[in-house]
């Protein structure tokens, strides 16, 4: 029986520690993360797992210490695995173990590498993304690929829902690749840097709009921020204005309406000032529901200096 340790965390973390246990792996310890009170968990609970099914668990602030480093590497354990993990692991961890460390990537490596890869990818129009098993080293998400499964992204599809796809196929993906890792004829290849780029995580001020572009880069910001986070906002003096789901009409054309917001065929329209059409399919202007033109028209005088109701 082969032997691991794994850090897990988030949906790709339940799935994937499932995965292993299925496959018989003697998972020695977990080490996942406290949930913060300041997020939204609307994810499942890799420490719930943990629970039911006997396996020890710690959650520290940070792995990286003498402590549990000469506590994992006394485990013995020949594989290390992180899946959505949210720390960098250093170099001691991962030679802790004697067949390689090996990390669940939510992209098609070398494709958003770094933080929060979904919502990259449809903030950028990604048609496609997915998961990827890649070998560990101390930078991050370059290490050489085990496998990948991809998933399409459909223009309207939100991050929530493309990461219901990636969770899919991060199983999938490990699945595929496992009985080749254990079985030592798991074949690597090298990324090639040069076709992806390395990415920061996001904040909420990231979603504030540049009415500047037009309607199909609105949009995209729109379903990579809207719910479960914080979503796309425009600030105003006496209010904030918040889209959370949108559709485009048309990408860059009518430029004669650029800058006006409009009640049409009881639904909002928007003219970005970048050119093209959005409908407005849910939206809200200091905290209160837009869906009505009574709604829309409170935003007279209250747009950017370029915007105006109409």
């Amino acid at each position: 029986m082969s032997s691991a340790v794994v850090f897990a965390y988030h949906n790709v973390g339940v799935r994937c520690l499932k995965v292993l246990l299925a496959s018989g792996v003697d998972v020695r310890l977990v080490v996942t993360h406290e949930d913060s009170p300041g997020e939204q968990i609307w994810f499942s609970s890799v420490r719930q797992v943990c629970v039911e099914n006997g396996i020890p668990f710690i959650s520290p602030a940070d792995p990286n210490t003498p402590e549990i480093e000469t506590r994992i590497a006394a485990l013995g354990a020949e594989f290390l695995f992180s899946f959505y993990y949210r720390k960098m692991l250093l170099a001691p961890l991962l030679q802790s173990v004697s067949r390689g460390a090996y990390n669940m990537h939510g992209s098609l490596l070398p494709q958003f590498r770094g933080r929060v890869p979904v919502n990259w990818a449809v903030l950028h129009g990604a048609m496609e993304t997915g998961a990827t098993l890649h070998q560990m080293n101390v930078k991050p998400d370059n290490g050489p690929i085990v496998d990948q499964f991809a998933v399409p992204i459909l223009p309207d599809d939100t991050a929530q829902e493309v990461f219901e796809k990636v969770v899919v196929a991060a199983e999938l993906c490990l699945h595929r690749a496992l009985s080749h890792l254990l079985d030592g004829t798991a074949s690597l290849r090298p990324q090639d840097l040069s076709q992806g780029a390395y990415f920061r995580g996001r904040c909420a001020d990231d979603g504030r709009i540049d009415w500047n572009q037009n309607a199909r880069r609105i949009h995209d910001l729109v379903r990579a921020v809207t719910h479960p986070f914080p979503g796309a906002f425009s600030d105003f003096p006496d209010g904030r204005l918040v889209l959370w789901r949108t559709r485009v009409i048309d990408d860059a054309g009518d430029f004669s309406s650029a800058g006006t917001m409009r009640w049409c065929d009881e639904q909002i329209e928007v003219f970005p000032t970048g050119g093209g059409l959005l409908h407005v399919l849910q939206a809200e202007f200091s905290g209160q529901s837009l869906d009505t033109r009574n709604d829309v028209s409170r935003l007279n005088g209250r747009l950017l200096p370029e915007f105006h109701f109409v």
